[in-house]
């Protein structure tokens, strides 16, 4: 019995230890919000180690023009899931966050320009708190730094396009291919290792057309930055 005790009573302090960790990992999120564009709401989350996650909210104004499309592009599901970034990247993004006060200054340029989409971004961890929001940033680092983790976002929404196409129209995966090829060489996708296990699971189906699956052999192979 005095064993059980001590067993219990070990595993109670390995819990509050991982809680009491968790407590003060530190975190970068940005939280991005367009009701023209679908998904019309995500959060992305990124931890020091590379290690995030992803969420989507669909709106319903540009679902509904797709309708209307001569070639809708294939819609991905919400999405709700853990991902994996380069350490590099973590890096940058939690300079950034450091460099600018942890987000605890002024972010919109409140210039007139094109909407784009309103990006939240905070930090929480060790060293504090903080949070700015902006449509267009004036700030070369935090404009930068928004376009960086939408191309990440891009990426993950292109994951799972992939993966809804080679369960339901793997003839739609040259096309989606091509893209996501082009997407990556001028930056609008970023970050591939998020949907490393996917591009594999294209690559390795000989079920897939021979170019595609060299696509993402290639796709595979590039470094990450």
């Amino acid at each position: 019995m005095r064993t059980g005790w001590r067993a219990l009573a070990a595993l109670a302090l390995a819990l509050f230890a991982m809680q009491a960790l968790g407590q003060d990992r530190a975190v970068v999120r940005m939280e991005f919000s367009n009701p023209g564009q679908t998904p019309a709401r995500w959060t992305l989350v990124v931890y020091s180690d590379g290690s995030g996650h992803f969420r989507t909210e669909r709106g319903r104004a540009a679902a509904e023009s797709q309708e209307f499309a001569d070639s809708p592009k294939p819609e991905a599901p919400d999405q709700n899931r853990d991902i994996r970034l380069s350490a590099r990247f973590a890096q940058r993004v939690f300079e950034t966050a450091r460099n600018h006060r942890w987000f605890n200054e002024e972010c919109e340029s409140h210039m007139k320009v094109a909407f784009q989409g309103w990006k939240k971004l905070s930090y929480a961890g060790p060293e504090g708190k903080g949070s700015c929001e902006f449509n267009y940033s004036r700030d070369k680092e935090i404009e930068r730094l928004g376009e960086s983790l939408e191309a990440v976002a891009a990426t993950v929404l292109e994951g799972a396009r992939l993966e809804k196409l080679l369960l339901h129209d793997r003839l739609g995966l040259d096309k989606e291919m091509e893209y996501l090829m082009s997407a990556s060489g001028d930056g609008e996708v970023q970050q591939l290792c998020a949907i490393r296990a996917i591009l594999e699971r294209v690559a390795e189906d000989p079920a897939v057309m021979e170019r595609v699956r060299k696509r993402a052999k290639a796709l595979l192979a590039k470094p990450e930055e």
